[in-house]
């Protein structure tokens, strides 16, 4: 059996029982004495039952009255609770944001902006998932993600996408403190060709650019070990095995080992670090709150390691 009943009607039932008559219920709501009592009618015929024995004193609710008023109580709730959080979630103040990074972006990017961001914003759930580039963009284009932050360059098939640049940082030759790349002020990508090189294995986005950086200044280092791991290659360039080039904003990830660093020049490289997201996908007004966060996170002073810059916002 069908019980078609609005949350008014249920809001009436509440007041009428608490207020012990319809009399003090219509003076609590403002409304018509009449209006009330056909609504209190129309809803027992509905239900098949009396909610109420009416005496001229006053009104004392039935067994299912009693009931009745119980879920009603529940029911407008959790019908307010969901309002509010729907109206939060209107001026951006609720709801869920998923975005996809890379690993030295989750660590060293984006914390800062994070909490900013959540100062204004307590009650969003903000989900940061690290991935490597390519499973990133899968991501995004998937709609597992509001959008992405990651680095993007000429090479990678993006025109779907929506792009806009917001920090760049320039590659770094790291070495242990007493090697001779210490006591210059910028180490040429030539140069590393007679060092052992602890080389980032292919699946990450940083291999990517230190191949093109050495095939543009046509020479190349021998790979004295491939790892993956950031933390890795670190150990394996503190224990001598050889130098290493990162990106600015992995070289916080690698002061642990007690390294020290040149800015790479000839050619200079840079990896340019964006916001990206489907186009025609709309965000919702959380999200477009948290990447507007990170897009003007340079006028809000939000500063970055060395090597590493903001952009002033633009779309690609």
């Amino acid at each position: 059996m069908r019980m078609d009943l609005t949350v008014q009607q249920l809001r009436v039932v509440v007041a009428v029982h608490d207020a012990g008559s319809f009399t003090a219920a219509a003076e609590a709501l403002l409304q018509a004495q009449s209006s009330l009592s056909r609504c209190v009618l129309q809803v027992e015929r509905r239900l098949g039952v009396a909610l109420f024995e009416r005496t001229t004193r006053r009104l004392e609710p039935t067994a299912e009255g009693r009931e009745f008023v119980a879920i009603s109580r529940a029911t407008i709730a959790t019908f307010d609770a969901n309002l509010r959080h729907f109206s939060g979630f209107l001026d951006g103040q609720r709801g869920r944001v998923r975005v996809a990074t890379l690993p030295s972006l989750a660590a060293i990017l984006l914390p800062a902006v994070v909490s900013a961001y959540q100062k204004d914003h307590p009650d969003v759930r903000l989900s940061i998932e690290d991935a490597l580039a390519t499973e990133v963009l899968e991501r995004v284009r998937a709609g597992v993600v509001d959008f992405a932050v990651t680095v993007v360059s000429a090479a990678e098939p993006i025109d779907d996408l929506e792009v806009t640049p917001v920090a760049t940082d320039r590659f770094c030759c790291v070495f242990p403190p007493d090697h001779a790349f210490a006591q210059v002020e910028e180490v040429a990508w030539a140069q590393l060709a007679g060092e052992a090189f602890i080389a980032f294995d292919r699946t990450t986005s940083i291999r990517q650019h230190l191949d093109r950086a050495f095939a543009e200044s046509g020479s190349r280092p021998r790979n004295a070990i491939e790892a993956r791991n950031i933390s890795a290659v670190a150990g394996l360039v503190a224990a001598g095995l050889g130098v290493s080039a990162v990106p600015g904003l992995v070289l916080p990830l690698t002061r642990f080992a007690g390294l020290s660093h040149r800015p790479l020049g000839a050619p200079r490289t840079e990896r340019r670090i964006a916001v990206v997201r489907v186009p025609h996908r709309p965000l919702s007004p959380a999200a477009t709150a948290f990447r507007t966060a990170i897009t003007d996170a340079s006028r809000q002073g939000v500063t970055l390691p060395p090597e590493t810059a903001w952009l002033t916002s633009r779309k690609r």
